[in-house]
This record gives C-alpha cells, structure tokens and sequence, in this order.
C-alpha cells in the first residue's frame, strides 16, 4: 500500500469549515476591540514553588536551590496544553524525544527525566507515561538538580509538579469563564472553568474544569481529539480542620508522529551517517491507510485532609490514586533492513541506526493494546516550628507510602511491515498481530524523611534534610520465546528478577542573605531505579538494572529586590555539578543491551535577569552546560566524550511592551536560542544551533460588562526551518524538526 496522502472531498469541507471559523474569530476580536468599555491589566506573578520545594511555602528568593514556577496566568498566554508548552520557558529545559503526539519527554540540566519517577501531582508521585492535560492546572512547579530530599526515587535533572485548581478561598469569590482557542495547525477547542462556595456559612468549595479539543495540528493526517473533565471540592470542618478531595478524568486519541533519522552517506569511507536537509515539519512520514491511533485515557484523583495541631504545627495526610490505560500504537519507521526482513541477501548491510542515503526505511507496525499502569501513595506529615536556644526550627516529618504497578498484554506487536521514505512513496500493509513479550512490573515503597529548616539569625540559615527508602521491585516477561524460531507463548513470570533495598539521600543547604542578595550553597543525593526499555531490539527488555545514586552541589547568589520599593532590577547567577551512573546500550549478537557502567558529569551555569518599568518588562535566563563521560568499561571509547543530544547553550528571552494609551493590551516578544549538540558520540556528527522569534498579544478588555482576554499569537515568526533535537532512542538516531510557522487564537471570557 501507499503512503496515506490523499486529501478528500470531506477534508476540504472541513478545511473550508475551520476557515471560516478563522474569520469570524478574527471578526470577534475585532469587535470586542471596537466595543472596548475598560480593561484591567493583568500583572503575571512568579508564585514560588509551595509543593515541590520540599520545604513548605518558604519563597524562592531565600531558598538554597533553584526552581521555577508558571502561574495559570503564563500557562493561558502560551495556549499550554502540555507540560513542554510551559516548561520551555526556562533554559535548563530541553527536549528528549518529545514526540509531538506522544507524551511529553524532556531533560532538565542535560539529563532525560524519567516518566515513571520524576513527576508528582499535588506534590505525590504519579506515572507521566500518559497524556496529561493541563485545563485543570492551576500551575506547573520545576525543581532544579538533584532531587533526593523531595523524592525517595528519581533520575537527576529536576522534578516537575502539577498543581490543580482549587475552590476560591474568599466566601464571595465566584468563578465563571469559558475559553476557545484555534490554532497551531487547524485544531480548535472549548473550556469551561467553574468554581465557587456553598453552604451557610460557605463551607464547601468547588471547582469544576471540562474541555474538548479537536486535534487537527500543524503535521499532516495527525488528527484525533481529547477531553477532560475535573472536579475539586473542599469542606471547611471547623477552623481547624479541612478536607479537600478532587479527581480527574481524561482521554486523548491521535495519530502518532515518527521522528526523522540521519542518513547513511555513501561518499564517506568510515561509514559515519549525514544530516539530511532541514524540512518543514509539517509531514507525518509513517501514516498509512491502515495506520491506527494512539489513546491514553487517565483517571486520577486525591484526597487531603490538614489539622492544626496549635502551637504554629500542622498535620496533614493525603492520599493519590492514578489509573491509567494506554493503546500504545504507531507505523514505527526503524533502521532500513535492520533483520533482514526486506534483503535478506547474504552480505547485505543491515542498517539498524539510521536510513538509507534515499531516506528509505523499513516501516514496522507497532501495536500494544490494553496497558494498564496503577499508581497510589500516601503520606502523612506533621510539620511546625519550634525554639531551642537562640536558633528557630522548622521542622517536618514525614512518612510515604507508595506503589506503581504496570501490567501489560502477554505480546505486542512490533512486526515488519513493508518500507517507506521521507521523501514519500514505499510498499507497506498491517501487521497486527502480536508477537512479542511485554514485561509486567511492581514496585514498593516506604520514605521517611525529616527536614529542618534552622533559622540561625535573621540573615543566616541552614537547610537539612535526609530521606530513608525502602524498595521492593520485580519485573517478569508474559511470555516465552523459542529461541530458534522466536515464536512466544504467553507464558506468565518468564524471566522473573526482583530485588530488595535500603537507601539514604541526605541533602544540605545553607543561605546568607547580604543586604538585598541571597547566597546559597547546597549539596544533595539522589537515587534512580533504572530499567531497560521494554522493546524486542534489546536483548534485556524490560528488566531492572542497579540502583542508580546521583549528587549534586550548587552554588548560586540571588537579589531579593521588589519593585514595589522601586528597585525593576532582578537577577541571579548560580553553578552546579552533577553526577550520576551512566546507562548506555551496547551489542549483544543482533540485539543490543543495555548496561549500567560509568558516569556521566555535567556541570553548568545558570544565569537570569528581569527589569520592568511602566510599560516595558524583560527577561532573559541563559544556561551554560558542559557534559562529560567517564570510567566507561563496555565501550571506553565513550570516555571524554559528550552525551547525545545536550545542547552546550540555551538562551530564553522575552521582551514584553504594555500600552499605556489602550488599557490592557501587551504584545511580547519571545526569543528560544539552543546551543549545537551532538547527534552521534563521537561529535562526528551535530545538529546546529538554532533561534526561533515568537509574537504575541493580549488585549484585556470588557464588553458588556463580561471580562474578556484576547490573544493572537505568531511561534516561529520568521517560518525557520531547523533540526529542533537529536535523541538516541532504542539503539537508533533520531531527529525531531521543529515547527513551522504557526497562528493561534484564542479568547476567553469571564462572567
């Protein structure tokens, strides 16, 4: 069968539709310009990280480590409807086979966070291996580094925080607003966000959150649509006591996007692959007639209940629950005639890592139906202060509870399924059925922590804090193999492994504040449960490797200025070092495997300035990174080099003007700089830097008396064609484009 390509007689009429819907969303805005009666600016402020810190509501300004976070305010501006929309605001920030239609993978500080580990919702570990939505997020929280003191497990790079939307706190506060948007691409979506208090005395609070979106973007035949609908509630017991409980329900189905490759070029002696030209980023190069899409439908929800305990402590206990179920699907484009599938002529060059110098390879029909991950913890902490001596403690104690369990089908399908080419063309047809193993794991979990806070006087502090966890973790196949003919049965507990241990992550920090400045140095632990991705080209699929520690020290120095004492300046300037065990796949006969061997340092500089006046705010925030591996043994050829796809400089800037003659309206310019990066090992080969410009508008304004916000917005204004990452994924070099040129609209309107 051909490449799917052909454009129908009901896609043009759905174009024609969504054009239309275009025009009258530019005549809307148009109108609401002209009927304009008053406008209240919107002031976006960076609320510091209250969950995710680990250390209670203590602002950023005066704490030993560097985090971020992104109000819903900033999350609305950008049109974020996922996690990489907002954190790509911050330079430590970059891609790490982020598949557009996938979900979001990305690293923090030059290291891949882990989807399993690196994510917590209401402050709880959840699973990111899923789709998820960001409507009923109040904001995202980024702790930076090393994150042993927050987390009893998790890869080094950050740690990342949905936090929810609540119930209003004020008794007369009443929320309601729906929201529309158009754009990037054709797609188009609805919100509604309700939210109040009832009761005779408002005892209970609310907040309701449903939205649809029909997903049409910017690349080709990638159509699908999600939804989602929240709710959170909340009761005020006494003055003493609350109990707050809310949960989630979403779905998302779309046609997945595979990623680009180098090609093999056929005028070099060495064999080393070239970089293909730039493209567009608007073709999906794997849809097929028969190709079906991926879905992820979550239900997820939480239950806290706090006491004041007198005295200024507190006790809180909370419990989180994640379901997730995942048709994990895509027409998978791998290295051209990798088992000699297509040419099994003897001699023939198998080609595992990359495609053919024509852009041709071979196109595998991937189908894993029905996973299901469970994921539930909870903790109970009590956290106060008190005095001894000269010095004030505040002091938390905790105790976490925690279990992830993934149950997969006996067999997936990743079968051969014809050929393929970037450039378009090719011969393919499905290949559903299934036909090898997936691997089911468990894992258990019991954290203890306890964290102290001492102020020594007012200017000095020390930070402390050590986290006990014990684990038990097994992972076993569905199925077992022939080893000749390596047709698998469904065959429960092949290839069983398990194991049992005791770990402890101390982390410690100090701060000195010198006038309007902070000074911190820190230095922390962490600990990772590293495993093989469960995928037949890895001759260890799905198994657990050893426990990974990682350390991190940072040295930083802040100002604390606040403009309300008419000081527009702010910045701050810190250095970090982290270490951590290295992963990497090496050959294992036709198969690769994935071993655990050496380390892998980054050290870096992480730099930011802001400056407002009246009308103008700039900021800019830049991260210097240098990446190095070492002690390798399996393959020491890697020592001394670079880690694939960690860009060595990363600049973010945004310039924004707010009009003084017409109230509430603000344009900005926003500017995305990624330094060259490496896209084989040996720096043979590297994927340049690149800049894109994004604009945007807002216009704040009431009609008729409702609150409405505008806001046109242009990414990639100059239609920059560029190679936006460069991962090495299951033993294979992948290149993700960036996007093209994009519109979008969007308003919303608050009654």
């Amino acid at each position: 069968m051909a490449f799917f390509s052909p454009v129908s007689r009901r896609s043009q009429d759905r174009f024609v539709f969504r054009a239309s819907r275009l025009a009258s969303a530019v005549a809307l805005l148009t109108a609401g310009l002209a009927q304009a009666q008053s406008a209240n600016e919107i002031t976006i402020t960076d609320t510091a990280p209250s969950q995710v810190s680990g250390f209670g509501d203590v602002p950023l300004s005066k704490a030993p480590f560097s985090a971020i976070s992104f109000d819903r305010q900033v999350l609305q501006d950008l049109g974020a409807q996922r996690v990489s929309d907002a954190l790509r605001l911050d330079a430590s920030v970059a891609d790490s086979y982020n598949s557009p239609a996938y979900w979001d993978m990305l690293s923090v500080r030059g290291y891949t966070l882990d989807n399993r580990y690196n994510y917590r919702r209401e402050g709880l570990p959840i699973s990111a291996e899923t789709m998820i939505g960001m409507d009923n997020k109040e904001r995202i929280e980024l702790f930076k580094g090393t994150s042993g003191i927050q987390a009893g497990t998790s890869a080094p790079g950050g740690l990342v925080n949905y936090v929810v939307k609540r119930a209003p706190s004020s008794n007369d506060e009443v929320i309601r607003s729906v929201s529309a948007s158009y754009g990037p691409g054709q797609s188009s979506s609805v919100a509604l966000d309700l939210g109040g208090r009832l009761g005779e005395t408002k005892e209970f609070g609310y907040r309701f959150n449903a939205a649809y979106e029909d997903l049409n973007p910017y690349i080709r035949n990638t159509q699908g649509h999600r939804n989602l609908i929240a709710l959170a509630m909340d009761w005020r017991i006494s003055a003493d006591s609350k109990l707050e409980w809310e949960i989630e329900k979403s779905e998302r189905q779309q046609m997945g996007v595979n990623a680009y490759s180098v090609l093999v070029n056929p005028n070099d002696p060495n064999g080393l692959p070239s970089l293909p030209a730039t493209v567009d980023g608007t073709r999906n190069i794997t849809r097929q007639s028969w190709s079906v899409p991926g879905a992820f439908a979550s239900q997820t929800g939480s239950v806290r209940f706090k006491q004041n305990l007198g005295d200024s402590w507190l006790w809180t206990t909370q419990y989180g629950g994640q379901r997730l179920k995942t048709d994990d699907r895509l027409s998978f484009a791998s290295g051209y005639n990798c088992y000699g599938v297509l040419d099994s002529t003897p001699g023939t060059t198998k080609l595992c890592d990359r495609y053919t110098s024509d852009g041709r390879f071979e196109l595998a029909d991937y189908r894993s139906n029905d996973e299901q991950r469970l994921v539930d913890a909870l903790q109970t902490e009590v956290a106060g202060q008190t005095r001894w001596g000269s010095t004030t403690h505040h002091l938390s104690m905790s105790l976490t509870r925690q279990r992830q369990l993934d149950r997969m089908p006996a067999l997936q399908a990743w079968n051969s399924a014809g050929e393929g080419s970037i450039y378009g063309g090719g011969t393919s047809q499905a290949s559903p059925i299934p036909g090898y193993p997936n691997t089911n794991k468990s894992e258990y979990s019991t954290e203890i922590a306890i964290k102290d806070r001492m102020e020594l006087n007012e200017t000095m502090a020390v930070w402390a804090g050590l986290r006990n966890t014990s684990y038990s973790r097994s992972s076993e196949q569905n199925a077992a193999c022939d080893p000749i003919t390596y047709v698998c049965t469904p065959t429960a507990g092949t290839n069983a492994f398990s194991s049992k241990g005791n770990i402890t992550t101390p982390w410690i920090g100090l701060t000195q504040q010198l006038e309007q400045h902070i000074v911190f140095l820190s230095h922390g632990q962490g600990m990772e449960l590293q495993a093989v991705p469960n995928t037949p080209s890895y001759s260890n699929a799905g198994q657990l490797l050893n426990v990974a520690r990682s350390t991190q020290t940072e040295l930083g120095i802040r100002s604390m200025n606040k403009a309300d004492q008419g000081m527009p300046w702010n910045w701050n300037l810190s250095v970090f070092q982290i270490e951590r065990p290295l992963a990497y796949d090496v050959a294992d006969g036709t198969l690769i495997k994935k071993v655990s061997d050496g380390q892998q340092i980054h050290q870096g500089i992480d730099a930011g300035v802001q400056w407002r006046s009246a009308s103008w705010s700039l900021q800019a925030q830049g991260q210097w990174l240098h990446a190095d591996i070492a002690n390798t043994t399996s393959n020491t050829g890697l020592n001394g080099q670079t880690p694939v796809n960690v860009p060595t400089m990363t600049l973010r800037a945004l310039a924004q003007y707010r009009f003084t003659e017409v109230p509430g309206l603000r344009s900005s310019l926003r500017v995305s700089h990624e330094g060259e990066r490496r896209v084989l090992e040996d720096g043979s080969v590297t994927l340049p830097a690149w800049t894109t410009v994004d604009f945007a508008t807002h216009y704040d304004t009431r009609i008729q008396g409702t609150r409405t916000q505008w806001t046109l917005a242009i990414d990639n204004l100059a239609d920059r064609h560029y190679w936006r990452e460069s991962p090495k994924q299951f033993g294979h070099y992948y290149l993700y484009p960036g996007a093209p040129r994009t519109l979008r609209l969007a308003v919303k309107a608050s009654f």
